[in-house]
């Protein structure tokens, strides 16, 4: 089961947050753009199996396009709306998972044991930097037509990515502590924008616990996943 899960897994963030461009967002509500990314996140989901002669494969690209629809129409933006759209796709990856746990196990890729646990890691790199990414954008959007000091175009989100791709890389090998460092850093490198407008400030004591939190929980879950698979076991270089 643990096998498919981290499959289907990967297949969703990469469909949802690698694959799923700008115009495809805003152009959801068509229902050919809407088919077009079912088609997307069905390939994955083929391709990370290793088999295409699973017809629940088909279903869960089906629901995964309903979900979608469902809020495309609702058109209710904000980080709740975020939360509850990936929270319906991550139950029904694992209803499926459950109800057939047999479908890795079936595919081309069965005897490669590592590859679950390196498709755990990637698919929790990427929820950890693009997903966070949304979210916290998403969380920090009522903020965002406020006179706050300007920076680097983009640079924010950058920053944002480099911060919570550095603290999932911490805690995956096992250095949770020098995520320490890097608030210390943060909070040094911010001081003097900070200290002088305390709305500027609060925007950013709130991004960067957002942010950090966000890599936390995705660091650690992405740990407590891999423990259930078969270890990547990425040999020593030889001399």
């Amino acid at each position: 089961m643990t096998e498919t899960l981290a499959a289907l897994l990967l297949a969703h963030v990469l469909a949802d947050f690698v694959f799923q461009t700008r115009w495809i967002v805003q152009n959801k509500r068509r229902p050919s753009v809407l088919l077009l990314h079912g088609a997307i996140a069905l390939a994955l989901m083929q391709a990370a199996l290793g088999r295409v002669d699973a017809w629940e494969l088909l279903a869960l690209a089906l629901l995964h396009m309903a979900i979608d629809g469902v809020k495309a129409r609702l058109a209710m933006p904000g980080l709740g709306a975020f939360l509850a759209d990936q929270g319906a796709h991550l139950a029904a990856l694992a209803a499926l998972a459950a109800l057939r746990p047999d479908l890795w196990a079936g595919g081309v890729w069965a005897g490669l044991a590592w590859l679950p646990g390196l498709m755990t890691a990637l698919a929790g790199a990427i929820i950890a930097t693009r997903a966070g990414g949304f979210a916290v954008g998403l969380l920090m959007r009522p903020w965002a037509g406020d006179d706050l000091p300007k920076g680097l175009t983009n640079g924010g989100t950058l920053i944002g990515l480099l911060e919570r791709g550095l603290i999932f890389l911490l805690v995956m090998v096992g250095q949770p502590a020098g995520v320490g460092f890097l608030v210390a850093a943060k909070s040094v490198l911010r001081f003097e924008t900070t200290s002088r407008d305390q709305r500027a400030g609060e925007y950013v004591i709130i991004g960067t616990l957002a942010s950090f939190g966000w890599a936390l929980v995705a660091a650690y879950a992405t740990q407590a996943l891999m423990a259930a698979l078969p270890p990547i076991g990425i040999p020593a270089a030889i001399p």
